[in-house]
Formats: structure tokens, sequence, C-alpha cells
């Protein structure tokens, strides 16, 4: 729906509320306010009173629970975040009480980034950078990282910043609050300066002295407004004048490689600008990356032998012994199993390998050397029954077995 566009900004019965059940807060209660182009507004009342969180509504930086909203005539209260973003792109400046810039940037990169998202090439942006930290006599500090500037100059750029697209609505929070009173002077000097030219300023304050400056004061408490007073006429007609960033013909190819090039760009000098931060973080990943491997190496590594071990067994294998059953206390004594046995069971067309299984512990004598271990009496086939592979060597033979030959394997801890 549009409206007469002669308000640049319109806001109907709003309400936000945050939480939800029980903890439910009301923030806005029904907030009705209407902007003209070119206005200088204040917006007044004391911490909790909910001016920043109308001015982040208005700022299409978050949106209302109920109630509509009209920029330019345009009714916005649905539109998508691509959209709202796009909005904020083309119509609002931002000027924040800590200033928000990117330290690894300097002061002319800092005020050109709006412009990445606008689609403007490199060179355009720096430009109209310089051009603006000119216009607010910055021009000697192009190069200056924010560390480098005095509040006051860290404030002048982000005002800069926030002409970048164009600015016609200027919403300013607490802007000369981390300022000393110079710096202050000088910055509501500049706000006065833009509202002359035609820029429409919205400024979010809780100084009375600070809100005078304004034509018009509306003053909000309990998230409710409760004074609504006009000071002054608008002097001038709103602003004409558009800037070229946002008349750009745009490539939207080119425009996504420019802006991820930017990013990289960024993200390079903000590890170069915090060397041992990003060093600390990166060998944090390094460390849980490596302890990941580890662990899981040696998951599959104990898994592996289990599933060897598990193979070695057989799942076709049988083991018959002596006695009752497992447990069997007199095991040992009975004598039923004998080669004979073997004999019979290896004529058997459903078995594949039978092998004796004969087992007792003594001294292990081999030249002039003698060692206690355990002994296993086997047949040539016990190796394919129980998958045992020789390292080193050869399995006994047929022949060994009929011939009773002295051979003997050993094992790798022997």
């Amino acid at each position: 729906m549009i409206k007469d566009n002669k308000n640049i900004i319109e806001i109907q019965n709003i309400n936000k509320y945050f939480g939800e059940g029980e903890n439910r807060v009301h923030i806005l209660k029904n907030i009705s306010l209407t902007i003209e182009k070119g206005d200088f507004v204040s917006i007044i009342g004391q911490s909790g009173s909910g001016k920043s969180t109308l001015m982040n509504i208005i700022g299409c930086l978050d949106k209302a629970t109920s109630g509509k909203y009209y920029i330019a005539g345009e009714e916005i209260s649905q539109f998508t975040p691509d959209e709202l973003s796009e909005l904020r792109k083309r119509k609002f400046g931002f000027i924040f009480q800590r200033y928000h810039l990117l330290s690894s940037l300097n002061a002319q990169e800092n005020v050109a980034l709006p412009a990445i998202y606008a689609g403007a090439d490199h060179d355009t942006r720096m430009a109209r950078a310089e051009k603006l930290l000119d216009k607010l006599e910055l021009s000697n500090k192009l190069k200056n990282k924010p560390n480098q500037l005095s509040g006051g100059q860290q404030q002048r750029v982000s005002i800069a910043r926030a002409l970048m697209n164009g600015g016609e609505i200027i919403l300013a929070d607490e802007p000369t609050g981390a300022l000393d009173s110079k710096s202050g002077i000088m910055v509501m000097k500049i706000l006065n300066q833009l509202h002359e030219e035609g820029h429409t300023i919205i400024l979010v304050t809780h100084d009375k002295g600070i809100a005078s400056q304004a034509n018009r004061i509306i003053e909000i408490k309990d998230g409710e407004i409760f004074n609504d007073t006009r000071q002054r006429e608008i002097k001038k007609e709103a602003l004409e004048e558009k800037s070229e960033i946002n008349n750009l013909k745009k490539n939207k190819f080119q425009v996504a490689k420019d802006q991820f090039f930017e990013s990289f760009n960024m993200s390079i000098a903000a590890i170069v600008a915090h060397k041992m931060c990003s060093l600390l973080t990166m060998l944090g990943i390094i460390i849980d990356i490596a302890s990941i491997v580890c662990v899981v190496a040696i998951g599959n590594g104990s898994q592996q032998k289990v599933l060897e071990n598990i193979s070695s067994l057989g799942t076709n294998t049988m083991d018959i012994f002596n006695g009752e059953g497992m447990g069997n206390r007199f095991a040992d004594r009975i004598k039923s199993l004998s080669t004979t046995d073997v004999d019979i069971l290896e004529k058997q067309s459903y078995i594949d390998s039978v092998t004796p299984n004969s087992s007792s512990s003594g001294t292990i004598v081999y030249q002039n050397q003698s060692y206690s271990g355990s002994l296993k009496g086997v047949g040539a086939d016990y190796f394919d029954v129980r998958g045992v592979k020789v390292t080193s060597g050869r399995a006994f033979s047929k022949e060994d077995e009929e011939e009773l030959s002295s051979v003997a394997l050993i094992d790798e801890n022997t």
C-alpha cells in the first residue's frame, strides 16, 4: 500500500513485546507518530523507557510485534529480512554511541564499508569516502586506524560512514554519550549542518540539553509517548541530492564477486591486525582437530583389533572339550577324547578341518637355554581352524603329524 509520502516516516499503533508466557514484557505500547522529510526530531527518555527499541524499529533493525510502519508512503511491516536490508542500505545512516568502527580498517576503509553492499566498485567507494572525510575535516586522517583517532574523530568517521550511501534518514543513538563536551558540541554542529542540508535527523538521547537543539522533542516514558513538542518549523526543503552510490547500475555477478573479495581481504586484515589472538585461536582449533583425529584413530585401531580376534575364532568353528559342560571341575580327569576321534571327524563331508588341541605348561629347552612357558600340541590343520598366519618359517605339515616330527612354532613373545 502506498500513501501520501509527505511524511517520510509514519508509525501507527506500534507494540513491541519481549519474552514469552509469564516472562512476556510489553516494551512499546501503541506508539503512533509521523516524521516529515527534512525534520530534526529528538526522542528523549530515561534508560529502559523504550527509546532505543523504538529507534531500532524505525531503523528497520527490529520488527514490531504489531502495528503498521510506512516509509515514504510504503507499508513495510511485512517486509522480509532481505527487503529490510535493502531499505536500510538505501534510506538510513546510523550513528552509534560507541562508533562501531572495525579496528583492522583505516578511517577511509571504514567509511567505504556501506558502499560494498550497495555494489560500488573500489575506486568509487574510496573517492566518496575521501570526499566525506574531507567535508568533516578529517582529510589528514584517511589512513589512521580507529585506535589512532580521538573519540570525537572516531564519531566523525562514523558520521561519514552514515552518509556513504546517502543517509536520507540519519539515526543517531546517543552520539555524544561517550564524548567530552568539546567533541560533543562539534558532533551536534555537524548534525545541525546535515539537517540544514535536508537530511532527516532522528536523535535518541537522555540529555535534555542535547534534545533541545532539535526542531521537535518526543518524550517517551514506560513505552509510551507522553509529550510531543515542536519547537521550530522545518526551515528547508527535504534533501533532493541523492548519493551516486545508490544510482549506480550494478552487475549482480560483479557485485557478488566484489563483496566476496572485500570480505576475504577484511578477514586477512583482521588476522594480521590481531596476530596473537589469531594464533591462539588457530592453535586451539589445531589441538581440537588433532585430539579428535587421535581419538578416532585409537578407536578404529581398537575396533580393528577386536574384529581380528573375533575373526580368528571363526563363525563356523566348534570346540569340543572333555566333561559335561563349561565349568566342569573334573574335566581334566576325563580322557574320553583321543586322536581316533580326530580321524573319525576328518572323514565327515561337512567338516573342512580338524585338529587336536592339548596344552600344558613346562620348560622349553633350546641348546643351552631354557625357558618356562605354555606348550600347546596341535595338528597340521590347526592354522586353518584358528586362522593363524605364520610370519617366519612354515606351518606344520601332514608329514610332520604322521611322523611325529620334533618341530615347533614359537609366538612373537617368546
